[in-house]
């Protein structure tokens, strides 16, 4: 007899079948459409879980980072150093409380990136804060020590840190000074000079590069050049270890640069050094464009490409010696021997070029990998771009936001991501000679055109933003010179090096140079080529992020879900190519204005000789007119009193120059500009000397009737970097700055005061 538990289990049963044969109502969608959507639900489950497994985050962890340094920079004043730190460890608590909770934890380590990423760039601003330069100083004396030298096309320029400075309130730390041609004192030497000193340049137009940034984070306060003559005089002191070794580390730059320039004179000797020892300032302008318009001006520029030929030919050379040596070879590991001469040689070049930006970034990345082999581990690219990356950032977290940073590691990733899946056409063992040869010959010619296509599209968007350019026979360019490059110029150049102390170099110079000769006349041969020049109008950094987004998606994704970073770049390109360009640009200074005339086309008047700003104002829209030309000036009426530029729509944009004009101008002129301070009932938009001093240059855009006016530095920035003036909110930091005067007037005294 059956017990009453199983009665009841089995009564349960048969209710349950019961219900399940009862008519049910008919499903929200039928199963042809609910059984794609679940396949496409599953796949896309497992492609997620593909891209969360371990390990896979890594690299998003550096993107975090370095995204948060780029909101540091969007920051209107200067954060408090411990605002960043706080969220820091809120986020650690909070990984480390919801380590069993993937997605909460996944995030509160994304934040934790994030602002650990702005807590390093603030605490960096915080430990090199210095004083900077509010108000030109006409003859200001100074005395220090040069730091450093750098040799142009018309003139030198050096980096004096600062002992003694007469004429300026602000006691700056350094100065950067230009000098005439083969003027320029060594490093280390202590000087006195009187200059014209000036203070860093500010943007030329709303969202363009920002110079005083740049000199900030390189610890100067002021640029200018020199009156008169320099003086070296008597050190009061003995220059520091650093100063002592950066003169040695330039005078063995300069031994080398002056021989192979003896060797090699003109362009030839200048691209020659600029590979050995990073000096590419005497470069003639026409090769020099040359270089940019045929995208070959990577190699002038010491970076990933040039680490490796030197670490790998190294490391190469020394293997094979040490392999020639039976008992050597059987007994001892040669090929870490090798790797250590080889991380010894590319330290050497990293000293020896200057080390710049790209150079460190390989110079870790070529670290890394030696590293591996003396200890037998495998080195894994993305991974090693990852820890490159931080290391970067964390020592100098400025360099987010330079060109150099950007196209390099942009380069960099769309290379590893492309040589992941590597190429067919592998010769079988038993495949004969011919055969292999044939395979390989054809691996490396397809391999050089896809790195050329790879690295060219990940660095377009930033070689636009930056320089207003496109390099459309860039492959061409590369597929030509990279060979010969590679297989010829740079061996040379290495044996040069080597046999420059025993003073047999001359002969490897002169052979470097026959394939420097092949290199430049490709990239003239380009840039000959019709519209080889290719140039696009400026745009802002939210086509530049969205672009940036969508290669990460591209590179750092494993499954098809990839393909929406093609999605998300395609959307980039739009914005950019929409952009809508200003009506008026205003200079910083006041002294230049541009309208877009009926034609498209900017029209220019300007006052004084500076050209700087017209010219990056013409790069960015896309124009290739020169400074000089006379269809500049189209549509420009002018007199002693002012110039009067039209709109499209007929009406007018004044420019006076004299209080007088300002009575017609603000009663007909829709904007008008004064390089003075001007009345304030003009019946127009008025831009005069206190607009534009606090903030900076004006870009204007039409709206009906009206003008949106986008300034440089809009009110309320107050970073270390911009120049303190009238109506600026203080920044609320530690940042030095000169004490104000203090002392009440006389009128506002009360009594017994």
């Amino acid at each position: 007899m059956a017990s009453p538990k199983r009665s009841r289990t089995r009564a349960k049963n048969i209710a349950g079948d019961a219900l399940w044969d009862e008519p049910r109502a008919a499903p929200l969608w039928p199963d042809v459409v609910a059984a794609p959507v679940r396949s496409l639900h599953d796949l896309l489950a497992r492609w997620c879980a593909a891209e969360l497994a371990p390990g896979q985050l890594a690299p998003w962890g550096a993107v975090a980072f370095g995204f948060g340094i780029v909101l540091y920079f969007t920051a209107a004043h200067e954060p408090v150093w411990w605002a960043p730190l706080i969220v820091v460890a809120l986020s650690t608590v909070g990984a480390v409380a919801a380590r069993r909770r993937p997605i909460a934890f996944v995030l509160a380590v994304g934040i934790g990136a994030l602002a650990s990423g702005f807590a390093v760039a603030t605490l960096r601003t915080k430990l090199i804060a210095h004083p900077v330069l509010s108000t030109p100083v006409f003859g200001a004396a100074v005395t220090g020590f040069v730091e450093t030298r750098e040799e142009r096309e018309r003139s030198d320029r050096i980096v004096v840190r600062v002992h003694g400075i007469n004429g300026t309130r602000e006691k700056l730390e350094r100065v950067r000074v230009s000098v005439r041609k083969r003027t320029a004192p060594a490093v280390g030497a202590f000087v006195s000079f009187k200059a014209r000193l000036s203070p860093p340049l500010q943007p030329m137009r709303p969202g363009g590069y920002d110079f005083a940034r740049d000199l900030y984070f390189h610890g100067i306060g002021a640029s200018g050049f020199v009156l008169g003559r320099i003086t070296q005089a008597q050190a009061p002191h003995p220059p520091d270890w650093r100063l002592r070794f950066a003169a040695a580390v330039d005078a063995l730059r300069d031994g080398m640069d002056n021989r192979i320039r003896a060797v090699l004179p003109g362009d030839r000797g200048a691209i020659a050094s600029a590979l050995i020892t990073g000096k590419r300032d005497s470069i003639s302008a026409p090769v020099n464009d040359a270089m940019y318009v045929s995208s070959l001006a990577h190699v002038l520029s010491i970076s990933g490409y040039h680490m490796a030929v030197v670490a790998g030919l190294v490391f190469f050379v020394i293997r094979a010696l040490l392999a020639l040596i039976p008992t050597m070879s059987d007994r001892y590991p040669i090929k870490k021997w090798a790797a250590l001469v080889a991380l010894a040689a590319a330290t050497f070049y990293l000293l020896l070029s200057g080390a710049e930006v790209a150079t460190q970034r390989s110079y870790i990345m070529i670290a890394i990998v030696l590293a591996g082999v003396m200890l037998d581990r495998p080195a894994i690219t993305v991974r090693t771009l990852t820890v490159a990356a931080m290391l970067v950032l964390i020592l100098t977290p400025e360099s987010v936001v330079h060109p150099s940073f950007q196209m390099s590691f942009a380069a960099t990733l769309a290379l590893v991501a492309g040589y992941r899946y590597g190429l067919p056409w592998r010769a079988d063992h038993d495949a004969g000679l011919g055969t292999r040869a044939t395979l390989w010959g054809a691996r490396e010619l397809v391999g050089l055109v896809l790195a050329s296509i790879v690295a060219g599209l990940a660095t377009t968007p930033y070689a636009a933003f930056h320089f207003h350019r496109l390099a459309p026979y860039g492959v061409i360019a590369n597929l030509a010179a990279m060979p010969v490059v590679s297989a010829f110029v740079m061996p040379m150049g290495i044996l040069g090096a080597l046999a420059m102390p025993f003073g047999f170099d001359g002969v490897f110079w002169e052979l470097m140079g026959k394939g420097l000769d092949w290199m430049t006349g490709v990239a003239l041969w380009v840039t000959q080529l019709p519209g080889a020049v290719g140039h696009i109008a400026a745009f802002g950094t939210g086509p530049l992020l969205i672009g940036t987004l969508g290669l990460l998606l591209i590179c750092l994704l494993r499954t098809p879900l990839r393909l929406a970073g093609v999605v998300v770049a395609a959307l980039a390109t739009m914005l950019a190519m929409t952009a809508r360009q200003p009506d008026v640009l205003i200079a910083a200074d006041g002294q230049a204005v541009a309208v877009r005339n009926a034609h498209g086309r900017l029209a220019v008047a300007r006052t004084g000789s500076d050209s700087f700003a017209v010219r990056d104002w013409l790069a960015a829209d896309g124009d290739l007119r020169a400074v000089s030309d006379a269809t500049l000036g189209e549509g420009i009426r002018c007199d002693e009193a002012g110039c009067t530029l039209p709109l499209p729509d007929g009406r007018l944009v004044a420019f006076a120059k004299t209080l007088e004009a300002f009575v017609e101008d603000c009663r007909r002129a829709a904007v008008v500009v004064s390089v003075r301070a001007a009345q304030r009932d003009c019946a127009g938009q008025l831009i005069d000397r206190p607009v534009w001093r606090t903030q900076g240059a004006m870009a204007l855009t039409r709206h009906g009737d009206g003008f949106e006016m986008t300034p440089a530095q809009p009110r309320g920035t107050a970073r270390p970097w911009s120049i303190p003036a009238q109506g600026k909110t203080p920044a609320i930091s530690s940042i030095r700055r000169p004490a104000p005067d203090v002392t009440p007037r006389r009128e506002d005294l009360d009594a017994g005061d």
